[in-house]
């Protein structure tokens, strides 16, 4: 046996000992089973164990991240290399969109772009300022072509809800409008970003400029700053004044819903954004603060569109593009790139029938001798209750004639079509009188011309007029619902409470940011500015049965046949079938007995209700068939001032009121669109004590159920409150008389009207 020492001994303590040279070192110079050598003062490192050993090191975590960097970085210098500046997109030369009647007949084609270019020199400097303040402030004096920190806080506002921001420069917006699309995806996003690097290399900032003017759509189908200062203002851009230069500036924004000839209820959004652009060159010193204060809104002139949407068809064409555009289908721009078939729910023969009514009873009226007729104007709409379907739309004589549309427009007062709205509101809320009694067709009131309206406080200073200052005396709701009576509808509108008036109205259809929809007993009396399709849709929630789902103007879009989605209709029972059909039911007596007899000529079952806006300048007729709804309005405006007018001496009648010629234009409207098929009749189920000859019904529940003729006070006038404050009964407040305005006056002192 070898006297050479076993390998596996102990090491020496001193670590002299040597180790056999039989076996061969590790990696490390470390013979087997010896643990490598510490460094003095360096502690071990404690070995990762358990769930820790999942975790990545810093190293491994910097590695990482410095490899993702690298990976970005060569994918960035590739996609530069890669992506070429593209010949400019399909949308440079826009398609025309086709708009088709329900039998898939043509109304009208658009989309012939007007565009033409000019030089950046042509471009007044205000202008030019107006322009840049409005929609990127630093593009001369920042190098960078993206904006990086904007497009992060965009997407962010995007994704978590707060609206779709671009968060684009113009060097940006002028690569989407002439290279690429109008599509909101992060490739298209990711190509936008490169594609502006380039051209900013490529191209000085006054050519990228000049071509972001020459590209930008303004509405009013016009493309760029010269086809948008003939289309506004008839000018060239040359004579554009700086105030008009921040006004075609704050459009790039939203073309649709700053055009306030187009929508006048839109005035105060423009003139906020145009004070925005004004106050940005006050900041950046493009404008003086002194030239800033005396700079007035320049309203913009009507449009001139194409004859090819002469007549009808421009209305229409206006009409869908706002529909598609507030239900979020498809929005200024991306419609303007053209392409699209959109079919219509309108019916051609209903629409016709339409027209010919209207130039039947209207038109043919007319005479150049009579200065009053220049001031006519008609609107029209047409609802099947039961599908909501829009299927006739009026929107006046001639759309390159006179642009905005008399269907659409929001701007005249509704008058006494709103009255039934206060019924029905009587009926939902089971209401009642000052005195306690329910509310219903029975109930009766003082019609006492200029009678003061009563709350549970005493007085409220408001004293409506009656049509000619006539004094009824005690009548019952559904007389004065007939005869249109302000006095009763107004404590009606009281009692019931006037803001549940207002939710009523809204719950059938009325637009909640209506102008002067106000929670007051003027509401009655019709001072809200409702459109005649706004009416026309409430009118036809109440024909049927109360249930509510929105107008259709719309069944089908498609492009290069594909499939736009279209959001489903749905239906709500807005308000009771019971209060529903108590209004339709008085409303009968209306046309069988009341203002509206006119309406008689449609031949079949029909109800209505007749209604004039202060001082003559506007007469209403709205009303329903079983099958159905349909509201015409006679207007007046000046064609040089846009001013309203009364219609006194218009069609050579002395008035013009809402039972005369829109009752007549409506009966033979209707008459003609239901010709071919069969009348009905209507399946009414109204509200306990509704129908003529009950007996008056009492809440038993008010005053213990005491009979209203045991009251207290003896003498208390019914339909009033007693008689507690001294002013209860006192003359009304000088001013409220309007002259006896048709149905009359809707003025308030208690400034809750528009007198």
């Amino acid at each position: 046996m070898s006297d050479e020492p076993q390998s596996w001994a102990p090491r020496d303590s001193s670590g002299a000992g040597a180790s056999s040279g039989h076996h061969r070192p590790t990696a490390s110079g470390e013979q087997p089973g010896k643990r490598p050598r510490q460094k003095p003062g360096k502690k071990a490192r404690p070995r990762r164990t358990g769930w820790r050993r999942a975790i990545p090191t810093w190293r491994m975590s910097l590695g990482t991240l410095l490899g993702l960097v690298v990976l970005l970085g060569a994918g960035v210098f590739a996609a530069y290399r890669f992506v070429d500046i593209p010949a400019a997109n399909a949308s440079a030369t826009a398609q025309s969109n086709v708009y088709l009647y329900s039998d898939g007949s043509v109304i009208a084609r658009d989309g012939d772009v007007n565009r033409e270019k000019v030089k950046l020199s042509q471009v007044p400097p205000g202008v030019q300022h107006a322009v840049l303040a409005a929609e990127d402030r630093d593009f001369y004096s920042d190098d960078r072509a993206v904006d990086v920190k904007a497009m992060v806080r965009a997407g962010w506002n995007t994704v978590t809800g707060k609206g779709k921001q671009g968060g684009s420069t113009i060097t940006q917006q002028y690569v989407k409008n002439y290279y690429l699309g109008q599509e909101r995806t992060v490739l298209r996003k990711a190509k936008e970003a490169i594609i502006a690097v380039k051209l900013n290399r490529e191209e000085t900032k006054d050519q990228i400029f000049e071509g972001y003017l020459n590209t930008s759509y303004f509405g009013r189908n016009a493309y760029g700053i010269q086809a948008a200062a003939q289309a506004y203002y008839g000018k060239n851009v040359e004579e554009l004044t700086t105030a008009e230069g921040a006004y075609l500036a704050s459009l790039l924004n939203a073309p649709s819903a700053y055009d306030v000839v187009a929508h006048p209820g839109n005035k105060p959004a423009a003139q906020r954004r145009w004070n925005y652009v004004l106050n940005g060159m006050v900041k950046e010193r493009w404008l003086t603060a002194a030239e800033r204060a005396t700079t007035r809104f320049p309203t913009p002139g009507e449009a001139k569109p194409s004859t090819g949407l002469s007549g009808q068809r421009g209305y229409i064409v206006q009409a869908v593009e706002d529909y598609l555009n507030r239900r979020g289908i498809l929005d200024a721009k991306t419609l303007t790139t053209g392409g699209y078939r959109i079919t219509t729910t309108l019916d051609r023969a209903k629409q016709d029938a339409f027209v010919q009514a209207v130039a039947d009873n209207v038109t043919a009226k007319t005479s150049a001798d009579r200065a009053a007729d220049r001031n006519v104007r008609v609107g029209g709409a047409s609802i099947v209750p039961e599908t909501g379907k829009v299927v006739a739309l009026y929107g006046g004589i001639d759309y390159t004639k006179q642009y905005v549309s008399n269907a659409t427009r929001r701007d005249y007062q509704v008058g006494s079509v709103f009255k039934p709205f206060v019924l029905t509101s009587a009926v939902v809320n089971d209401s009642t009188t000052q005195d306690g009694r329910r509310i219903t067709p029975n109930t009766v009131y003082d019609g006492t011309n200029k009678r003061t309206v009563v709350g549970v406080q005493g007085s409220t200073d408001y004293a409506p007029a009656n049509e000619d200052d006539v004094d009824y005396g005690d009548i019952t709701v559904r007389i004065a619902t007939d005869k249109s009576v302000n006095s009763v509808y107004a404590q009606m509108a009281q009692d019931v409470g006037p803001a549940k008036v207002r939710d009523t109205a809204i719950a059938l259809g009325i637009p909640a940011d209506t102008p002067d929809l106000t929670a007051a007993p003027s509401i009655a009396l019709g001072t809200a500015n409702a459109s005649v399709l706004d009416m026309t849709e409430a009118y036809a929630t109440l024909a049927d049965h109360g249930r509510h789902g929105g107008y259709v103007l719309v069944e089908r879009v498609t492009k290069d046949g594909a499939e736009i989605p279209l959001p489903e209709r749905t239906t709500e029972q807005a308000v009771s079938r019971e209060a529903a059909d108590t209004t339709t039911a008085v409303l009968r007596s209306v046309v069988e007995g009341g203002t509206g007899t006119a309406a008689q000529a449609v031949g079949r079952p029909a109800v209505g209700k007749t209604g004039t806006a202060e001082e003559d300048r506007a007469a209403w007729f709205a009303g329903y068939t079983p099958d159905l709804a349909s509201v015409v309005a006679v207007m007046g405006q000046n064609p040089d001032t846009g001013a309203q007018t009364p219609l006194y001496g218009a069609l050579g009648l002395p008035r013009v009121n809402g039972g005369g010629v829109p009752a007549e234009t409506w009966a033979a409207y209707t008459e003609a669109a239901l010709r071919s098929s069969p009348a009905k009749e209507f399946d009414l189920r109204t509200a306990p004590g509704s129908d003529e000859g009950d007996e008056l019904l009492v809440d038993e529940n008010a005053d213990g159920g005491a009979d209203p003729s045991s009251s207290a006070d003896p003498d208390a006038t019914p339909g009033t409150a007693p008689d507690t404050t001294p002013d209860a009964s006192a003359p009304p407040t000088p001013g409220t008389d309007t002259g006896g305005t048709d149905e009359g006056s809707v003025s308030a002192p208690d400034g809750n009207g528009n007198g």
